[in-house]
Parts: structure tokens; sequence; C-alpha cells
């Protein structure tokens, strides 16, 4: 019980119970989180409630469910299928494939081609033979007494694509070109799918949850490759927003409370006071300087200026899984070493995956090919090409980034520090990613002088207290 909360006795309380479907509730946190009074909705995952997708259309307080996709066809399955046959067996591990197929070429068509189809009324069908999460557990099984990851493609994925790479060993031209064809089918049926909705909705706006909806290299081509005008993914769009959206239903759909909420910013976790960053400063000795809020900006921007790596901790922290300026580690997007020092000495991490370029909001036309926002870090778009040698560190090797733009109401000091940077280089652009090391993103401030001391940074700006090595 956390200290201070209210003591309910179970005898006492009275509460009537609503049961909200895993993908209605990620629908909800969608649609009613967003900015429009009428969108698209689709929700495309692994599984939940038997269903692995739902799609419909939002108007103002209700949401109408038009049809689902069920259990064993699964978009999130395929993604993780192989993703586990390329050697990485993590949940989550995605992203990581996402970011290697890059490097590769889509030749195993025939092959994705055979293993997922898409139809003509908003479904798909997997074909079976290759993957295993329809007869066995997904994710984990017990093997004396210890969690195993559950592999779910089968020996027919192996035969069409050949052996599958083991966890560590080395990443095979084979293997990007097999993650570049994953990547490649898995967009032509999510925009089939998306040119549907939009066929049967009419609608110019989408809400997008669901954990496919992470997957940012598909998101940023909607523009092109669909006729949605605005899209809106809110920052905890797989499970972790399940939570968010089973509220929001019952709150609307339910009760019929009229809406009132925009999520313009995903600052929703804890947040610490200065007594407390000074006390996790003082125990771990560490001297440092005490600024006010113009002055940490521009001489934080100054040190990054200078090609020095920053911990920037300040505010509350994030809600979902991408740092978005409170609990970054910042760097010079000019620098082009950056990339690989940030993944050999602080992050540990394989070299093939990008950082993020964090934007001021109204420049973003300026530097990428596209100009819609994405204050989530859920897109990503094209570096215009003129500009792509003056932010080498964050551009990925195909050109894009996996964008945040960031507008002076939703972060004020991450805003002022990368105008501050603008001010000292002419580049209003950021590298950023998250405050960790190899671990989950801190938290607290011990947590982020911990992670400072143990790491190369060079410097951490820790509410106002500055810290140089």
């Amino acid at each position: 019980m956390l200290a201070g909360a209210l003591q309910v006795s179970p005898s006492s309380l009275r509460a009537k119970l609503h049961y909200v479907e895993h993908h209605v509730a990620h629908a909800a946190s969608a649609f009613y989180s967003s900015p429009f009074e009428e969108a698209a909705i689709m929700t495309p995952d692994a599984l939940g409630d038997f269903a692995s997708m739902l799609w419909g259309a939002g108007k103002g307080q209700h949401i109408n469910i038009d049809g689902t996709v069920l259990f064993p066809d699964s978009l999130g399955y395929y993604y993780t299928a192989v993703t586990q046959y390329l050697g990485f067996w993590k949940f989550g591990d995605e992203y990581k494939v996402m970011g290697l197929g890059s490097y590769g070429e889509p030749r195993y068509a025939d092959v994705f081609q055979d293993m997922l189809r898409v139809g003509k009324d908003l479904d798909f069908k997997l074909n079976l033979d290759y993957f295993t999460h329809h007869r066995r557990a997904a994710f984990v099984t017990w093997e004396n007494g210890e969690a195993q990851p559950s592999l779910l493609f089968s020996e027919h994925m192996e035969r069409a694509l050949g052996p599958a790479r083991e966890p560590g060993a080395p990443v095979e031209q084979a293997h990007k070109d097999v993650a570049a064809t994953l990547q490649w089918h898995l967009e032509e049926v999510l925009f089939t799918l998306l040119n549907q909705l939009h066929e049967r909705t009419g609608q110019s706006n989408l809400c997008y949850a669901g954990g496919v909806a992470f997957n940012c290299a598909a998101n940023g081509k909607i523009f092109e490759r669909t006729p949605f005008k605005n899209v809106f993914i809110q920052p905890a769009a797989g499970d972790a927003g399940l939570a968010m959206g089973a509220a929001q239903y019952v709150q609307h759909e339910v009760l019929g409370t009229p809406r009132s909420f925009v999520m313009k910013h995903a600052y929703w976790g804890p947040g610490f006071s200065v007594d407390q960053m000074r006390a996790a400063l003082d125990a771990a000795g560490l001297a440092y300087k005490t600024l006010d809020t113009p002055a940490i900006s521009e001489q934080t921007a100054a040190r990054i200026a200078e090609g020095k790596v920053v911990g920037w901790y300040q505010g509350r922290s994030e809600w979902g899984p991408r740092a978005l300026g409170n609990r970054s580690i910042v760097g010079d997007p000019r620098r082009a070493d950056l990339r690989d020092l940030l993944n050999s000495r602080i992050k540990h991490r394989e070299p093939f995956r990008p950082f993020a370029p964090s934007v001021l909001e109204e420049r973003t036309a300026d530097w990428f090919e596209q100009s819609h926002p994405s204050p989530f870090m859920q897109l990503a778009y094209p570096v215009r090409p003129e500009k792509r040698e003056s932010i080498p560190a964050p551009t990925h090797v195909d050109g894009t980034g996996r964008l945040q733009t960031v507008g002076r109401d939703a972060n004020p000091e991450y805003y002022e520090l990368i105008s501050a940077f603008e001010r000292e280089t002419g580049v209003p652009v950021l590298l950023n990613t998250s405050l960790n090391e190899n671990e989950p993103i801190v938290n607290t401030p011990q947590e982020a002088v911990d992670c400072f001391s143990r790491t190369g940074m060079d410097v951490l700006a820790l509410g106002p207290y500055l810290v140089e090595r």
C-alpha cells in the first residue's frame, strides 16, 4: 500500500464492474485520446480475447465496431515469429528487426507472400505451416523450472528460408534480407487494409493502436500510401494502454460522459522534487552547478555542440516505451560517429540500431519530407536529401529518421534546449535516445545518477543541476 493512500475495506467497496474486450480498449485508447470528432479505427496486434485486430469508426463519444480478425491469423504473431527466426527471442525485440531490415533487400517475396495473404474484406490469412502459435503456448514455456521463449516459427519456415539464426550469432546478409522482406510485406498488407478501411469509412482521420502500431517505418508511409490525412497513435499504443482505454470506454460509451480530453503530451509519469535530485547527487559525491531555467538550457546546448553526450532529466517521466525529452540521452546530430559511440560506449547494443531525431515542431518540414506532427516518436519520415549530411547521427541507413516533433506547449524545457542548440549551431535537431544502459528507462533521480556514474556520458542535466566529468 502506498504511503498516504486511501484505505478501503473490501466489504465497504460498492462498484459495478464492466468488461471491456481487449481490442475495444485499444480502439478507445486511440479514439478518445485523439483530437478527432470522427475517425476510422484499426487495432492490429498479436492477440487479445481471441482476436488480433478490430476495425471500425468513432464519432463523438461512440465507437462502432464493424469487424474483427480472429486467432490464429495475426500480424503480430507473424512479425514475432520471423523476429525469433532471426535470433531475437525476447518479447519486444521486433523493433530491432524493423531497424535491421533497412540494411537488406526484399529477396524472399515469394516465401512471405505464401506466409501471409491479405483478403478483400479487411481480412488476412496466415499459412499456418510456417507457424506454431496455434499449437503451443505463445512466448513462454517452462523447462527444468526456467522460463524459455516459445518459438513461434516452424521447421517449414527454416526449409523455406534456411536455418534460423542462433541468438548471438553473426548477422549475415541473408538475415538482413529476411528482415527487409518481412517489413516490406507487412507494409504491403497494412496499406491494403488501411485503404480498404478508408473506402469503408470515408474518413480522412485515422486512430491506430495495438502492438503493430509501434512499427514507425510503416506508420511514416501512411500519408503517401493511403488517403488518410491525419493519424493519431497514443504513446502507449500496445497493451500498456489498455487500462486507460477500458476506463475511457466506460466513461464515454457506457456512462455517456461527453469527451473533453486530448492527449497532447506523454508526461504522465512520476516527477521528483529539486531536493530529491540534490540528495541523489550529494549521496553520489558528485560536484554540480545550480542554474536557472534559461542557463541550464544554454549551457547544456553548448556542451552538446562541443560533442559531449548529455543525460537530460527533467519534469515528469514519459508514459509509454519512448524517451521523449524528459528521460533522454541527447547528443549532437552533426557527429557522424555518435551513433557508433553511443551503441558501443553507453547503450551496449547492436550496431545496426538507429537513434531518433528530436526536431522543433515548426521546423519539421524544413528537415523532413513530411510535416505531420509526430510528438510520440511513432512515425519515421525521410530526411530531406539536402539535410542528411547535416544530421548523419540520427539518420538511418535508408535515409529516414524516427522523429519526435517537439512543441513549446507540450515540453517547454526540451523545446528550449533544442532552440538553444539551434541558436548555437543553426540546427533545430538533437539526437535523442533513452536514458538507460540496456535496462528500463531511468525513473528516479537516483537511477539517473547511477546511470551517469557507470557509463560514458559526459554531462548530466538533472533538473537545475549540471554535472560534468
